[in-house]
Formats: structure tokens, C-alpha cells, sequence
């Protein structure tokens, strides 16, 4: 029986600790500032739950002694304190940011830790990684690496054509951070908001555009390997050219309080919403110009009794499948670990991670260009 923290009692955090309340071999204590919002908590798992104001390092380090591992499902201003309270508690530390100056913050904590530590374990930066590496390793030379990932409204019924279904200031912080990329051999920023394109899928049009952070670590372990790798953000189309209008043209991007303040109070939440994945790779592959994509579709289901968005799904079983994989010691047990670490096929197997693969339509089509 492992012992797991978790941080954040959230949309996310919730999913996480129900999951793992209901998986039979851990332990779980759920951690939040807010007493109501643990109050909300949906679980009918066996879940501990502590108040505790978790910006102060010395009071988590605290709890977390003795523990496995934490889980920071918080917001990703609040992660670095977790990280530095893992390293103190001398546990396993897991998150889901998809903030770049958290992960290096996160890298650096790693460096002679006697415990691991595994940053991005959600959908986008996350699974998306997986998929991607898992991809690339099949190649012997590559060209272009590119990465999608959306979760999007199943009936969007406003001009954003947009629902909250993530973190508020999640959202906010990758449409407004410089996005890392490698574009014609070269590794550089791109700006966020930028570079749409638009693509079908299963009949249905859909745009995608740079935005920060969903990327992870391949383009420290790819440089030099590949043309192109990027990571864009699927939308309906529309989406973009209204947020580049409040966040440039309004200005709205120097007073990011004020616009999830509009945002929140705007679009309702949803969990009726997909989650969309779709990779495609191309290079070569003995001598021949062969592209291999991975596509899917998730959608929210009941889980437990309780209704779950799909990026709520996604993105717990990317955490949840990563610390069962840790705990098997099938994953480097100390120390930095990437995305690109975790191995797809080991992690489709887990419990957690076979919500992708049930729901899986398309894998490794390779077809020569």
C-alpha cells in the first residue's frame, strides 16, 4: 500500500483522488487551502482530507514525510512550492504544469535528488509525449514531427466556440507564453497564438495553433534529429483570431486577472466535451519517405458514479499511469524524468492509461509519401 499526497482538490485533483481511492493499493490524503473547496470533493473513494495552506514549503514538507509520492494538481504558479516540499520531504514529486520556467525550476530540484522527479505527466505536455517519442524511435531519420492535442466543447454554442473544461489560468498562461520549437534544424520560440492551420478529421474542420508549454522536453531530446517539431493547440475554427483580439488588441494579455475574470463568468463549464489527439511523423524508414500518425478521440464518461469531462480523464490517467509505472519500478526511481521516459506501451497497460487505448481509432498507419 503506497501513501500519495495530492495537491489540489480541483477538477483534476478530484479525478485524481477518486481514481486512486477506488484502485485498492494506495493510500490517498487530498490537500487543499481551501476547506470548500475540498468540501466539493467528488469521490466516493476512500480519500483523506487536510486544509493546509501549501505555499509554505515547511508545513508541506511536513505532511509529506513518509509519504510515496505527491501529486500537485494545483495551479501552475503554486507547483514550484510543492516541488521544493517534495525535495524536502525527500518523496517522489509528480505534475501536470505545462509551464516551462516551473519545469526548469522542477530540473534543477531533480539535480541529486535521491527520489524522482517527473514534471508534465498530464495530456499536453504528457501523453502527448509518449506518443510522440514512441513515434520518432521508429524512424531512421526524421523530418517533421508534429503534435495536436484539443479538448473542445461537443456542442459549442458561443462565438469562441469554446467551454471551460481546464484550468482557467492554465488556458490564459499558454495563449500568452513563448512556445519552443524547431523549425528548419533550428530550435528557437515561436510566439503563442500563431502559425494556424486548419485540418479535417472524421468530417469535421478544425483549426490549431502555436500555444505554450504542450511540447514538454522533446525539443532538448530531439534537437538535432529532426526539421520540424511542433506543438499546437486544436480549436474550432474562429477561436483564435477572437482571443488574439482580447489578449493584443485589448491588451488583455498585461491584465490577466481581468480576463479570466470575463471568461469565468462568460462560458459555462462543460462535461460534455472530446478530447482530440492526433501525431504525425514523418521521415525515413529504410530508404523509403514514410509517415506514421496516431489519432484518437476521448470523451467524458461516468466513472465511479460520478460524470467526468475527458480532459479530466486524459489528463488523470496521464499522472495516475505514470506513478503506477513509478511505483512498479518501471521508471528511473531519482532523479530528472521526461515524457519521453515513460514508455507508451508500458503505459497504455496500466490501469489508468487504458483509456486511451479502448478508445483508440487510429494507431501506426504508415503509408510512404
Amino acid at each position: 500500500m503506497r501513501d500519495i499526497a495530492i495537491v489540489g482538490a480541483g477538477k483534476i485533483g478530484s479525478m485524481i483522488a477518486d481514481w486512486l481511492g477506488h484502485a485498492g493499493d494506495y493510500r490517498v490524503t487530498i490537500i487543499d487551502q481551501s476547506s470548500e473547496q475540498l468540501g466539493r470533493l467528488h469521490t466516493n473513494g476512500a480519500v483523506e482530507r487536510l486544509v493546509l495552506d501549501v505555499t509554505e514549503p515547511d508545513a508541506l514538507a511536513r505532511v509529506l514525510q513518509g509519504k510515496f509520492a505527491v501529486l500537485s494538481a494545483a495551479p501552475f504558479h503554486i507547483t514550484g512550492s510543492i516541488a521544493e516540499a517534495a525535495a524536502r520531504a525527500g518523496v517522489h514529486y509528480l505534475d501536470l504544469t505545462e509551464d516551462v520556467a516551473i519545469t526548469r525550476q522542477v530540473k534543477a530540484l531533480a539535480e541529486g535528488a535521491r527520489t524522482a522527479f517527473i514534471p508534465q505527466c498530464g495530456l499536453a505536455p504528457g501523453f502527448i509525449g509518449f506518443v510522440g517519442f514512441d513515434l520518432a524511435k521508429r524512424f531512421d531519420s526524421l523530418v517533421d514531427v508534429r503534435l495536436r492535442v484539443g479538448a473542445l466543447p461537443q456542442y459549442p454554442s458561443n462565438a469562441l466556440n469554446y467551454n471551460l473544461t481546464w484550468s482557467t489560468d492554465g488556458v490564459i498562461n499558454e495563449y500568452c507564453e513563448p512556445c519552443e520549437v524547431i523549425a528548419d534544424g533550428v530550435r528557437r520560440t515561436a510566439p503563442a497564438l500563431e502559425e494556424r492551420e486548419e485540418f479535417s478529421l472524421d468530417g469535421v474542420t478544425y483549426e490549431a495553433f502555436n500555444t505554450s508549454g504542450g511540447i514538454g522536453t522533446l525539443c532538448e531530446t530531439l534537437q538535432g534529429r529532426v526539421r520540424n517539431l511542433n506543438y499546437r493547440t486544436i480549436r474550432y475554427p474562429g477561436h483564435a483570431a477572437i482571443m488574439k483580439a482580447l489578449l493584443h488588441d485589448l491588451r488583455l494579455r498585461e491584465r490577466r486577472a481581468v480576463l479570466k475574470d470575463i471568461l469565468e463568468h462568460a462560458l459555462p463549464t462543460t462535461l460534455q466535451d472530446v478530447v482530440i489527439i492526433f501525431v504525425t511523423v514523418t521521415g525515413m524508414q529504410q530508404g523509403r519517405f514514410v509517415q506514421e500518425t496516431y489519432a484518437t478521440k476521448i470523451y467524458g464518461q461516468v466513472l465511479h458514479g460520478t460524470a467526468r469531462s475527458a480532459i479530466q480523464i486524459t489528463t488523470a490517467a496521464g499522472i495516475c499511469g505514470v506513478l503506477e509505472l513509478l511505483s512498479q519500478g518501471k521508471l528511473p526511481q531519482r532523479g530528472f524524468v521526461r515524457q519521453e521516459d515513460v514508455p507508451l506501451t508500458d503505459f497504455l497497460h496500466t490501469r489508468f492509461g487504458q483509456v486511451y487505448a479502448v478508445q483508440r481509432t487510429h494507431s501506426g498507419e504508415t503509408r510512404p509519401s
